[in-house]
Protein backbone atom coordinates (compact mmCIF):
# COMPACT_ATOMS: atom_id res chain seq x y z
CA UNK A 1 0.00 0.00 0.00
CA UNK A 2 1.37 3.49 -1.27
CA UNK A 3 1.73 6.01 2.28
CA UNK A 4 -0.55 8.72 2.05
CA UNK A 5 0.86 11.77 1.63
CA UNK A 6 -0.39 14.36 4.16
CA UNK A 7 -1.15 18.58 2.95
CA UNK A 8 1.13 20.93 4.18
CA UNK A 9 -0.33 20.43 8.14
CA UNK A 10 2.89 18.99 9.57
CA UNK A 11 3.97 22.02 11.67
CA UNK A 12 -0.13 21.65 13.42
CA UNK A 13 0.57 18.11 13.83
CA UNK A 14 3.58 18.82 15.65
CA UNK A 15 2.26 21.67 17.61
CA UNK A 16 0.03 19.65 19.46
CA UNK A 17 1.01 18.59 23.40
CA UNK A 18 -1.80 16.27 23.62
CA UNK A 19 -2.99 18.55 26.74
CA UNK A 20 -6.98 17.42 25.96
CA UNK A 21 -8.13 21.46 26.12
CA UNK A 22 -10.19 20.76 23.97
CA UNK A 23 -11.99 17.56 24.38
CA UNK A 24 -15.07 19.56 27.10
CA UNK A 25 -15.79 22.25 24.58
CA UNK A 26 -16.29 19.98 22.11
CA UNK A 27 -19.62 19.40 21.28
CA UNK A 28 -19.76 16.78 18.44
CA UNK A 29 -17.26 14.71 21.37
CA UNK A 30 -20.49 14.36 24.03
CA UNK A 31 -22.36 13.50 21.47
CA UNK A 32 -20.62 10.89 20.31
CA UNK A 33 -17.66 10.61 23.46
CA UNK A 34 -15.12 8.18 21.72
CA UNK A 35 -11.48 9.82 21.67
CA UNK A 36 -11.08 9.17 18.59
CA UNK A 37 -13.80 11.71 17.73
CA UNK A 38 -12.02 14.88 19.59
CA UNK A 39 -10.08 17.30 18.45
CA UNK A 40 -6.81 15.91 20.12
CA UNK A 41 -7.21 12.20 18.88
CA UNK A 42 -8.19 13.12 15.27
CA UNK A 43 -4.48 14.76 15.18
CA UNK A 44 -3.30 11.95 17.17
CA UNK A 45 -4.29 9.94 13.83
CA UNK A 46 -2.84 12.35 11.71
CA UNK A 47 0.21 12.22 12.98
CA UNK A 48 0.48 8.10 12.96
CA UNK A 49 -0.13 8.45 9.03
CA UNK A 50 2.17 11.28 8.80
CA UNK A 51 4.73 9.21 10.36
CA UNK A 52 4.34 5.46 8.84
CA UNK A 53 7.41 4.27 7.60
CA UNK A 54 8.21 0.58 5.90
CA UNK A 55 7.99 -1.39 8.76
CA UNK A 56 4.37 -0.26 10.05
CA UNK A 57 2.46 -2.67 7.65
CA UNK A 58 4.04 -5.84 8.33
CA UNK A 59 4.04 -5.13 12.27
CA UNK A 60 0.05 -4.40 11.19
CA UNK A 61 0.23 -1.03 12.87
CA UNK A 62 -0.87 0.68 9.65
CA UNK A 63 -3.23 4.51 9.43
CA UNK A 64 -5.21 4.89 7.12
CA UNK A 65 -8.01 6.33 5.88
CA UNK A 66 -10.45 3.88 7.26
CA UNK A 67 -14.60 4.68 7.39
CA UNK A 68 -14.20 5.03 11.16
CA UNK A 69 -11.15 7.60 10.63
CA UNK A 70 -13.58 9.39 7.95
CA UNK A 71 -16.40 9.40 10.23
CA UNK A 72 -14.78 11.14 13.19
CA UNK A 73 -13.64 13.94 10.68
CA UNK A 74 -17.04 14.66 9.71
CA UNK A 75 -18.00 14.45 13.04
CA UNK A 76 -17.68 18.27 13.50
CA UNK A 77 -19.37 21.17 13.70
CA UNK A 78 -16.10 23.30 12.14
CA UNK A 79 -17.57 26.03 15.40
CA UNK A 80 -13.75 26.60 16.33
CA UNK A 81 -14.25 26.08 19.95
CA UNK A 82 -11.27 23.90 20.28
CA UNK A 83 -9.21 26.39 18.37
CA UNK A 84 -10.37 29.22 20.98
CA UNK A 85 -9.17 27.63 23.93
CA UNK A 86 -5.91 25.95 22.40
CA UNK A 87 -2.86 26.78 24.07
CA UNK A 88 -0.52 25.93 21.52
CA UNK A 89 -2.78 28.40 18.57
CA UNK A 90 -3.23 25.75 16.05
CA UNK A 91 -5.47 27.52 13.74
CA UNK A 92 -7.60 24.27 13.87
CA UNK A 93 -10.62 25.68 12.08
CA UNK A 94 -8.61 26.07 8.67
CA UNK A 95 -6.69 22.58 9.55
CA UNK A 96 -10.05 20.33 9.82
CA UNK A 97 -11.02 22.21 6.49
CA UNK A 98 -8.28 21.41 4.98
CA UNK A 99 -8.03 17.70 6.23
CA UNK A 100 -11.77 17.52 4.90
CA UNK A 101 -10.14 18.53 1.45
CA UNK A 102 -7.59 16.35 1.04
CA UNK A 103 -9.76 13.48 2.02
CA UNK A 104 -12.18 14.27 -0.71
CA UNK A 105 -9.35 14.80 -3.30
CA UNK A 106 -8.60 10.96 -2.05
CA UNK A 107 -11.91 9.55 -2.38
CA UNK A 108 -13.39 9.04 0.77
CA UNK A 109 -15.60 11.98 1.45
CA UNK A 110 -17.53 13.89 1.67
CA UNK A 111 -20.49 11.66 3.32
CA UNK A 112 -23.39 11.03 1.53
CA UNK A 113 -25.89 14.39 2.16
CA UNK A 114 -23.24 16.35 1.76
CA UNK A 115 -22.28 14.92 -2.02
CA UNK A 116 -26.06 15.76 -2.48
CA UNK A 117 -25.58 19.34 -1.91
CA UNK A 118 -22.95 19.58 -4.13
CA UNK A 119 -24.68 17.94 -6.94
CA UNK A 120 -27.52 20.35 -6.46
CA UNK A 121 -25.29 23.18 -6.20
CA UNK A 122 -23.34 22.19 -9.88
CA UNK A 123 -26.87 21.63 -11.42
CA UNK A 124 -28.76 24.62 -10.16
CA UNK A 125 -26.60 26.70 -8.24
CA UNK A 126 -27.83 26.04 -4.41
CA UNK A 127 -27.82 22.69 -2.27
CA UNK A 128 -31.74 22.82 -1.35
CA UNK A 129 -32.73 22.36 -5.69
CA UNK A 130 -34.47 25.37 -5.43
CA UNK A 131 -35.69 26.73 -8.82
CA UNK A 132 -33.57 29.75 -9.64
CA UNK A 133 -35.35 32.01 -11.33
CA UNK A 134 -37.62 32.04 -8.10
CA UNK A 135 -34.72 32.94 -5.98
CA UNK A 136 -35.61 36.38 -5.17
CA UNK A 137 -39.30 35.99 -4.55
CA UNK A 138 -39.13 36.57 -0.69
CA UNK A 139 -38.74 40.01 -1.60
CA UNK A 140 -41.51 42.12 -0.10
CA UNK A 141 -43.47 43.88 -2.60
CA UNK A 142 -44.08 47.12 -0.37
CA UNK A 143 -39.76 47.93 -0.31
CA UNK A 144 -38.83 49.19 -3.68
CA UNK A 145 -35.91 47.63 -5.66
CA UNK A 146 -33.08 50.44 -7.13
CA UNK A 147 -31.73 50.12 -10.29
CA UNK A 148 -28.68 51.96 -8.61
CA UNK A 149 -28.39 51.02 -4.98
CA UNK A 150 -26.38 51.48 -2.32
CA UNK A 151 -26.82 48.18 -0.83
CA UNK A 152 -26.80 44.53 -2.31
CA UNK A 153 -28.71 42.40 0.11
CA UNK A 154 -27.78 38.75 -0.16
CA UNK A 155 -30.30 36.11 1.08
CA UNK A 156 -28.27 33.35 1.02
CA UNK A 157 -29.59 29.84 -0.17
CA UNK A 158 -31.16 29.25 3.25
CA UNK A 159 -32.64 32.92 3.03
CA UNK A 160 -34.21 32.63 -0.08
CA UNK A 161 -35.42 28.87 -0.23
CA UNK A 162 -36.27 28.50 3.77
CA UNK A 163 -36.19 30.87 6.16
CA UNK A 164 -37.72 33.48 3.69
CA UNK A 165 -38.69 35.49 6.69
CA UNK A 166 -35.13 36.54 8.01
CA UNK A 167 -33.66 37.86 4.83
CA UNK A 168 -37.84 39.73 4.48
CA UNK A 169 -37.26 40.97 8.26
CA UNK A 170 -33.72 42.54 7.20
CA UNK A 171 -34.58 44.28 4.29
CA UNK A 172 -37.89 46.29 5.53
CA UNK A 173 -35.92 46.81 8.40
CA UNK A 174 -33.08 48.68 5.80
CA UNK A 175 -35.95 50.53 4.29
CA UNK A 176 -37.15 52.18 7.13
CA UNK A 177 -33.47 53.56 7.16
CA UNK A 178 -33.91 54.70 3.92
CA UNK A 179 -31.20 52.24 2.36
CA UNK A 180 -31.38 51.90 -1.29
CA UNK A 181 -31.19 48.37 -1.84
CA UNK A 182 -31.43 45.53 -5.05
CA UNK A 183 -31.06 42.00 -4.69
CA UNK A 184 -29.01 39.82 -7.55
CA UNK A 185 -32.07 37.45 -8.18
CA UNK A 186 -31.39 34.71 -10.14
CA UNK A 187 -28.01 35.29 -10.45
CA UNK A 188 -27.19 35.06 -6.51
CA UNK A 189 -25.29 31.60 -6.65
CA UNK A 190 -24.71 29.69 -3.50
CA UNK A 191 -21.70 31.11 -1.92
CA UNK A 192 -20.54 27.86 -1.87
CA UNK A 193 -20.30 27.66 2.48
CA UNK A 194 -22.01 24.55 2.66
CA UNK A 195 -19.39 22.41 0.69
CA UNK A 196 -16.26 24.50 1.68
CA UNK A 197 -17.13 23.38 5.33
CA UNK A 198 -17.02 19.34 3.82
CA UNK A 199 -14.60 20.01 1.70
CA UNK A 200 -15.82 20.09 -1.36
CA UNK A 201 -14.22 23.00 -3.46
CA UNK A 202 -15.33 21.75 -6.72
CA UNK A 203 -17.97 24.36 -7.18
CA UNK A 204 -15.92 27.29 -5.12
CA UNK A 205 -14.66 29.35 -8.43
CA UNK A 206 -17.98 29.56 -10.27
CA UNK A 207 -20.04 30.51 -7.68
CA UNK A 208 -17.37 33.31 -6.38
CA UNK A 209 -17.12 34.27 -9.91
CA UNK A 210 -20.74 34.60 -10.99
CA UNK A 211 -21.51 36.39 -7.37
CA UNK A 212 -18.35 38.87 -7.68
CA UNK A 213 -18.82 39.85 -11.22
CA UNK A 214 -22.72 40.50 -11.37
CA UNK A 215 -22.40 42.23 -8.04
CA UNK A 216 -19.60 44.77 -9.07
CA UNK A 217 -21.78 45.07 -12.19
CA UNK A 218 -24.23 46.59 -10.02
CA UNK A 219 -22.42 49.09 -8.66
CA UNK A 220 -23.73 49.22 -4.83
CA UNK A 221 -21.10 50.48 -2.04
CA UNK A 222 -21.95 47.64 0.55
CA UNK A 223 -23.16 44.02 0.41
CA UNK A 224 -25.39 43.08 3.58
CA UNK A 225 -26.43 39.78 4.33
CA UNK A 226 -28.02 38.08 7.37
CA UNK A 227 -26.58 34.79 6.90
CA UNK A 228 -23.45 34.43 8.88
CA UNK A 229 -21.78 31.59 6.43
CA UNK A 230 -22.43 33.67 3.79
CA UNK A 231 -20.85 36.40 5.49
CA UNK A 232 -17.50 34.63 6.27
CA UNK A 233 -17.60 32.98 3.06
CA UNK A 234 -18.08 35.98 0.64
CA UNK A 235 -15.66 38.12 3.27
CA UNK A 236 -12.53 35.60 3.64
CA UNK A 237 -12.89 32.74 0.98
CA UNK A 238 -14.09 34.54 -2.04
CA UNK A 239 -10.28 35.81 -2.04
CA UNK A 240 -8.72 32.61 -1.97
CA UNK A 241 -10.55 30.84 -5.05
CA UNK A 242 -11.44 33.99 -6.91
CA UNK A 243 -11.14 37.89 -6.42
CA UNK A 244 -12.79 39.90 -3.34
CA UNK A 245 -16.39 41.60 -3.95
CA UNK A 246 -15.60 45.12 -4.95
CA UNK A 247 -17.75 46.14 -2.14
CA UNK A 248 -17.95 46.66 1.99
CA UNK A 249 -19.38 43.64 3.14
CA UNK A 250 -21.12 43.60 5.98
CA UNK A 251 -23.16 41.19 8.34
CA UNK A 252 -26.71 42.90 8.86
CA UNK A 253 -25.85 43.16 12.77
CA UNK A 254 -22.74 45.27 12.25
CA UNK A 255 -24.61 47.43 9.31
CA UNK A 256 -27.97 48.00 11.84
CA UNK A 257 -25.92 49.07 14.92
CA UNK A 258 -24.12 51.94 12.68
CA UNK A 259 -27.06 52.89 11.36
CA UNK A 260 -28.69 53.50 15.22
CA UNK A 261 -25.29 55.09 15.82
CA UNK A 262 -25.54 57.67 13.40
CA UNK A 263 -29.72 58.31 14.43
CA UNK A 264 -30.70 56.88 10.65
CA UNK A 265 -32.84 53.83 12.02
CA UNK A 266 -34.97 55.49 14.79
CA UNK A 267 -35.81 52.35 17.77
CA UNK A 268 -39.51 53.80 17.94
CA UNK A 269 -41.06 51.20 20.49
CA UNK A 270 -40.06 49.26 23.27
CA UNK A 271 -39.70 46.00 23.64
CA UNK A 272 -40.33 44.90 27.14
CA UNK A 273 -38.81 40.96 27.42
CA UNK A 274 -36.15 39.44 29.16
CA UNK A 275 -33.52 38.38 26.37
CA UNK A 276 -30.59 36.76 25.86
CA UNK A 277 -28.17 36.69 22.61
CA UNK A 278 -26.63 33.38 21.00
CA UNK A 279 -23.33 33.73 19.07
CA UNK A 280 -23.37 32.36 15.77
CA UNK A 281 -20.09 30.40 15.09
CA UNK A 282 -19.60 32.14 11.84
CA UNK A 283 -20.14 35.15 12.89
CA UNK A 284 -18.58 35.45 16.33
CA UNK A 285 -15.41 32.94 16.95
CA UNK A 286 -15.06 33.05 13.21
CA UNK A 287 -15.07 36.75 11.97
CA UNK A 288 -14.70 38.10 15.65
CA UNK A 289 -18.18 39.55 15.51
CA UNK A 290 -19.41 39.94 19.04
CA UNK A 291 -20.17 43.25 20.25
CA UNK A 292 -22.75 45.07 17.86
CA UNK A 293 -25.61 42.38 18.37
CA UNK A 294 -25.01 43.01 21.41
CA UNK A 295 -25.10 46.89 21.72
CA UNK A 296 -27.95 46.85 19.14
CA UNK A 297 -30.63 44.71 21.87
CA UNK A 298 -28.54 46.77 24.96
CA UNK A 299 -30.45 50.20 22.70
CA UNK A 300 -33.66 49.00 22.64
CA UNK A 301 -36.22 49.95 25.16
CA UNK A 302 -37.54 47.52 27.85
CA UNK A 303 -35.08 44.85 26.99
CA UNK A 304 -33.35 43.40 30.11
CA UNK A 305 -30.39 41.85 28.61
CA UNK A 306 -28.93 38.70 30.16
CA UNK A 307 -25.88 36.32 29.18
CA UNK A 308 -25.33 32.82 29.16
CA UNK A 309 -22.65 31.59 31.07
CA UNK A 310 -20.48 30.46 27.41
CA UNK A 311 -20.89 33.26 25.36
CA UNK A 312 -18.61 35.05 22.84
CA UNK A 313 -15.56 33.23 21.93
CA UNK A 314 -16.59 30.30 24.48
CA UNK A 315 -20.43 30.13 23.34
CA UNK A 316 -21.65 26.82 22.75
CA UNK A 317 -22.19 25.57 19.21
CA UNK A 318 -25.87 25.40 17.78
CA UNK A 319 -24.92 21.72 16.05
CA UNK A 320 -25.46 23.23 12.78
CA UNK A 321 -22.74 23.88 10.97
CA UNK A 322 -19.90 22.48 9.25
CA UNK A 323 -22.26 20.17 7.77
CA UNK A 324 -22.96 18.13 10.52
CA UNK A 325 -26.78 18.95 10.78
CA UNK A 326 -27.26 17.51 7.30
CA UNK A 327 -25.38 14.31 8.12
CA UNK A 328 -26.08 13.69 11.67
CA UNK A 329 -29.57 15.48 12.32
CA UNK A 330 -30.34 13.56 15.64
CA UNK A 331 -26.81 15.12 17.44
CA UNK A 332 -27.30 18.07 15.90
CA UNK A 333 -30.64 18.59 17.63
CA UNK A 334 -29.55 17.40 20.91
CA UNK A 335 -26.64 20.25 20.49
CA UNK A 336 -29.42 22.56 20.23
CA UNK A 337 -31.01 21.35 23.14
CA UNK A 338 -28.25 21.60 25.24
CA UNK A 339 -28.43 25.20 24.10
CA UNK A 340 -31.63 26.03 24.92
CA UNK A 341 -30.96 24.93 28.04
CA UNK A 342 -28.20 27.17 28.74
CA UNK A 343 -30.71 30.09 27.54
CA UNK A 344 -33.38 28.69 30.04
CA UNK A 345 -30.91 29.15 33.16
CA UNK A 346 -30.67 32.91 32.14
CA UNK A 347 -34.57 33.39 32.85
CA UNK A 348 -34.61 34.22 29.56
CA UNK A 349 -38.27 34.53 27.89
CA UNK A 350 -36.48 34.69 24.34
CA UNK A 351 -33.22 33.48 22.90
CA UNK A 352 -32.13 36.19 20.14
CA UNK A 353 -29.24 34.99 17.44
CA UNK A 354 -28.58 36.56 13.71
CA UNK A 355 -27.89 33.53 11.80
CA UNK A 356 -30.85 31.35 9.39
CA UNK A 357 -28.59 27.94 10.51
CA UNK A 358 -28.92 28.84 13.73
CA UNK A 359 -32.49 29.59 14.31
CA UNK A 360 -33.63 26.77 12.64
CA UNK A 361 -31.35 24.25 14.79
CA UNK A 362 -31.92 26.07 17.72
CA UNK A 363 -35.93 26.24 17.46
CA UNK A 364 -35.65 22.57 16.65
CA UNK A 365 -33.89 22.00 19.90
CA UNK A 366 -36.71 23.55 21.66
CA UNK A 367 -39.34 22.00 20.44
CA UNK A 368 -37.40 18.48 21.12
CA UNK A 369 -37.49 19.27 24.80
CA UNK A 370 -40.92 21.25 24.88
CA UNK A 371 -38.95 24.30 26.11
CA UNK A 372 -40.90 27.65 26.13
CA UNK A 373 -38.37 30.06 25.06
CA UNK A 374 -38.77 31.51 22.00
CA UNK A 375 -36.07 31.26 19.54
CA UNK A 376 -36.03 35.07 17.24
CA UNK A 377 -33.71 36.15 14.85
CA UNK A 378 -32.60 40.02 15.33
CA UNK A 379 -33.78 41.13 12.85
CA UNK A 380 -37.70 39.89 13.71
CA UNK A 381 -37.02 42.28 17.37
CA UNK A 382 -35.94 45.06 14.80
CA UNK A 383 -39.02 44.95 12.57
CA UNK A 384 -41.21 45.28 15.70
CA UNK A 385 -38.99 48.01 17.62
CA UNK A 386 -38.85 50.43 14.44
CA UNK A 387 -42.69 50.35 13.52
CA UNK A 388 -44.35 53.39 13.63
CA UNK A 389 -46.90 53.03 16.72
CA UNK A 390 -50.60 52.76 15.28
CA UNK A 391 -52.45 56.02 15.75
CA UNK A 392 -55.62 55.10 18.00
CA UNK A 393 -58.61 55.39 15.31
CA UNK A 394 -61.12 58.72 16.52
CA UNK A 395 -64.88 57.13 17.66
CA UNK A 396 -66.89 58.08 15.04
CA UNK A 397 -68.67 61.69 15.70
CA UNK A 398 -71.72 61.83 18.10
CA UNK A 399 -75.16 62.60 15.76
CA UNK A 400 -78.06 64.01 16.94
CA UNK A 401 -80.84 61.53 16.62
CA UNK A 402 -82.91 62.34 13.80
CA UNK A 403 -86.20 64.23 14.50
CA UNK A 404 -89.18 62.74 13.20
CA UNK A 405 -90.95 64.69 10.43
CA UNK A 406 -93.82 66.68 11.07
CA UNK A 407 -96.71 65.84 8.70
CA UNK A 408 -98.59 68.87 7.78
Amino acid sequence: MEALKLPHIEQYLTACVQCGYCISVCEAHRQTPWESDTPRGKIYYLNQINVAGPLDKPLGRVASLNPYFVDAMYKCTGCGNCEAVCHANIPLVELWETVRTWMVKNGVGPLSAHKGMGEKVGKVHNPYGGDQAHRGDWWPAEVPKYDQPDVIFFAGCTGSFRQQQIPQTGVRVLNRAGVKMNILGADEWCCSSPLLRTGDTTHSLECAERIVEKADGMGAKDMVMTCSGCYKTISTDFGTYYAKVGQNVYHFTQYVNNLIKTRKLPLLQPFNHKVTYHDPCHLGRHMGVYEEPREILKAIKGIEFVEMDRNRANSRCCGAGGGYKSQFNNFAVRIAADRIRDAEKTGAEILVTACPFCVTNLSQGAKAINSKIKVMDIGEILLQITAPAEEPKEAPAATEPAKERIQA
